[in-house]
């Protein structure tokens, strides 16, 4: 019984580090998340702030991600028209988010790489 709960445990650990995102790396393209849809809202303001116009679109459409200390968000986000701009977002561990960079003159076909 000890050796059946000890593999149990191994095979846990397993599927759950395969299952985890390479920790440095940027994961795939993904179709945004209720997180992604959250942390994109709470920098609306900063962003339209450091770009000096107001968006009546900021919709994120696409995203990577990337585990540091924390967890950095690589944000595609219409914005209006054939418009479209990419964000770096990082939340800390405590949940905290914060503007990292903004590239405008995206297109909706434009790669989401990191910046």
């Amino acid at each position: 019984m000890k050796t059946f709960l000890c593999l149990l445990t191994v095979l846990s650990a397993c599927v759950t580090l395969v299952s985890m995102q390479m920790v440095g790396g940027t994961s795939d393209l993904k179709a945004p998340d209720e997180t992604v849809m959250q942390v994109t809202a709470s920098v609306r303001p900063t962003v339209e702030e450091r770009l000096g116009k107001r968006f009546d679109i900021f919709q994120p459409v696409a995203y990577k991600s990337q585990v540091v200390a924390g967890r950095n968000f690589f944000v595609k986000v219409h914005v209006g028209n054939d418009e479209y701009i990419h964000l770096r977002i990082y939340q800390n561990i405590q949940q905290q988010t914060q503007l990292s960079n903004v590239q405008t003159g995206h297109s909706r076909e434009s790669n989401i790489e990191y910046f």
